[in-house]
């Protein structure tokens, strides 16, 4: 049994809390809220995130950061992309040299380009970074429902370890060691599967959501090949997996948001409506930036940039994709 703390209380937070004490580990829930703290203490339930999943008697719930980790082996970082840096600057003076730090928040930051663990890496130097991610969400994890992920850390010991605390009957891990193809993987597949929202709230069907997933995944790939990550990892958990589950699923906020764009709504009034944070609007400018610096074609994401940011109507985005110079498929494939 270890002293889990889990930094941030949203829904994949408190799940994962959840699968960590079913997994006999002491936790503790850090909250910046008060009021979502005193909700989770009194009324064992986010009732507004995950209602319905109560959490155990033995769980605990505060708000006071330093408390929550100056007894903890190992820390999860849930809170939503944004405010990644800010809160693991607030973390630095509590975490210990080597100190396994797991972070399961998916974005680009748009005004460095960088992935949730170099931030982390840049804010607390001496923390053993590692990175979970996964085609989950974390309303069926709460529920205990079958699940993969994949762990990114730099050692095969740190992957393992990491592994073994997660690790249940229903919640299955693999460990690979590239970190920055898990975390682009991750990233990426939110400004795609706000493009296939969008296709469906114009109407599109479900051979149009077929073109969405696997061109998008293209684009997924070519670019984090350019930047660095492994070609295999986004056939994988955090690449392909992720990628359809966030396109397909009725849990997906970056899906719904794209349904309501495509219905009319401006972004804001989107994301208004979903009432959580949109990853993959706030991802979209940063995968538009990396495509333009390492010369990457991303149509889709270009599109998506285009009427998330300028206003761009979807149904004449939808034609100039489908109206783009004719191409090979896969253009390293020989002909006879």
């Amino acid at each position: 049994m270890a002293k889990v703390s889990v930094i941030g209380a949203g829904s994949w937070g408190v799940a994962l809390a959840l699968l960590l004490h079913t997994n006999h580990h002491q936790v503790t829930v850090w909250s910046i809220d008060p009021e979502e703290i005193r909700m989770l203490d009194q009324k064992r339930e986010h009732q507004t995130k995950l209602p319905g999943i109560m959490l155990p008697a033995e769980m605990q719930f505060t708000t006071d950061l330093e408390g929550a980790l100056c007894e903890a082996q190992l820390a999860v970082l849930a809170v939503p992309s944004p405010y990644v840096r800010s809160t693991a600057a607030a973390m630095k003076p509590y975490i210990k040299k080597g100190m396994i730090l797991v972070s399961v928040a998916k974005g680009i930051e748009e005004a460095t380009l960088y992935t949730m663990s170099q931030i982390i890496e840049e804010e607390i130097p001496q923390a053993d970074v590692a990175v979970l991610s996964e085609p989950s969400h974390a309303e069926e994890v709460g529920r205990g429902l079958v699940t993969t992920v994949v762990v990114g850390a730099h050692s095969k010991k740190t992957a393992e370890l990491v592994r073994d605390t997660f690790m249940n009957t229903v919640f299955r891990v693999y460990t690979s060691p590239d970190i920055l193809g898990i975390e682009l993987g991750g990233s990426l597949k939110n400004v795609i599967a706000l493009a296939a929202g969008i296709a469906d709230g114009i109407g599109c069907g479900d051979n149009a959501k077929a073109a969405l997933i696997t061109r998008g995944i293209a684009e997924i790939t070519r670019l984090g090949v350019a930047i660095g990550g492994k070609k295999e990892t986004f056939g994988g958990l955090s690449g392909i997996g992720d990628l359809i589950v966030t396109c397909q699923s009725r849990h997906s906020r970056n899906r719904r948001a794209g349904m309501l764009i495509g219905q009319g709504k401006t972004m804001q009034e989107a994301m208004d409506e979903v009432q959580m944070v949109v990853e993959g609007v706030y991802s979209a400018k940063a995968a538009k930036a990396l495509a333009d610096q390492y010369h990457v074609n991303m149509p889709i994401v270009e599109e998506v940039n285009r009427i998330l940011f300028e206003g761009k109507n979807a149904q004449r985005s939808l034609e100039e994709l489908m109206h783009r110079d004719k191409v090979m498929e896969h253009t390293e494939l020989p002909w006879e």
